[in-house]
């Protein structure tokens, strides 16, 4: 069996509710210039399928964010049984709306909805999610584009605290598109941050904790609520808790709590950052769909028509 690691020094919480608020108070001093200079004002709209109660709340959420910077906001709710061609509709619908900016899809969908369809018919100027093949294929290519709002958040993080990532070994938990192979790209790129040595294990990937101790970043991001252990981290390593599943809690009024993918109290005494579940990587996916919004409304990537 394997031992845990010695304690770190004191680590450092990675403030992502804090990080996300200075996000939002910039991107709101932006809309009021554009308000001033007589331009208009970006418009985020969303697309809400069914009752899923996590999806509910980031929903309102982003409602409540678009507020709070001074964007115009729609939300469009349908129940679970709306078939794929009548909300491919409204995709194509919002599309050719010129009053609206950027629109998101909220993930998951119905089993009987195929979501990269309804990824792949939104114009990838106006997917702010940064879902689409184009802005994941121009990512990839180094090239201008709406990122992927999780994984551009984490990386923004690591700006923020000023963290060396430059020459550090990267670890990342999980493949999946939206954040696991998009944050692993971004950190190999010759960015700032960036220029990291990047591990993307998964599934399949043998002895996860012999290559997880090896890493002076770890990302971890594959849905299982206190998967990350003490004895798969280094001391002294950055650690990103990406991982955000409900689990019962009776001690809580809605009779659950959110989890990360790591167990905080064993393995936040090894490191020298890590952010917390909830308040770390969870907000800044929100401000990052801000920021995307904000570029697309001003085409700063894709020049408007």
């Amino acid at each position: 069996m394997t031992t845990a690691p010695e304690a770190a020094t004191t680590f450092r919480l990675i403030d992502g509710k804090k990080t996300a608020e200075d996000i939002k108070s910039e991107i709101a001093q932006e809309v009021e210039k554009l308000r001033a200079a007589g331009r208009k004002i970006p418009h985020l709209a969303a697309i809400l399928v069914g009752h899923d109660g996590g999806s509910e709340t980031y929903v309102r959420n982003k409602v409540l964010a678009c507020q709070a910077v001074g964007f115009g906001s729609t939300l469009l709710r349908y129940e679970e049984d709306i078939t794929e061609a009548d909300l491919l509709a409204k995709v194509a619908e919002l599309n050719q709306d010129p009053e609206i900016d950027g629109f998101i899809v909220q993930l998951p969908l119905p089993a009987h909805i195929s979501s990269q369809k309804v990824i792949e018919a939104i114009r990838p100027e106006k997917d702010v999610d940064g879902f689409h093949p184009m802005n994941i294929g121009r990512m990839v290519a180094g090239l201008p584009s709406l990122l992927p709002a999780t994984p551009s958040g984490i990386v923004e993080l690591l700006r923020r605290y000023n963290l060396v990532t430059d020459g550090k070994h990267c670890v990342v938990i999980g493949r999946s598109n939206i954040v696991g192979t998009p944050v692993s790209i971004l950190l190999a790129k010759n960015l700032e941050p960036g220029n990291c040595t990047v591990t993307l294990c998964h599934s399949r990937t043998q002895d996860l904790p012999s290559i997880t101790r090896t890493a002076d970043i770890l990302v971890a991001a594959l849905g299982r609520p206190g998967f990350v252990t003490a004895d798969m981290v280094s001391p002294g390593a950055v650690v990103i808790d990406v991982g955000t599943t409900r689990v019962p809690d009776e001690s809580k009024k809605a009779g659950w709590a959110l989890r990360g993918d790591v167990n905080f109290d064993e393995v936040a005494p090894l490191c020298s950052y890590i952010t917390p579940v909830p308040g770390g990587v969870g907000p800044m996916t929100i401000a990052m769909l801000l920021q995307n919004t904000l570029r697309a409304a001003t085409g700063e990537v894709y020049p408007r028509k």
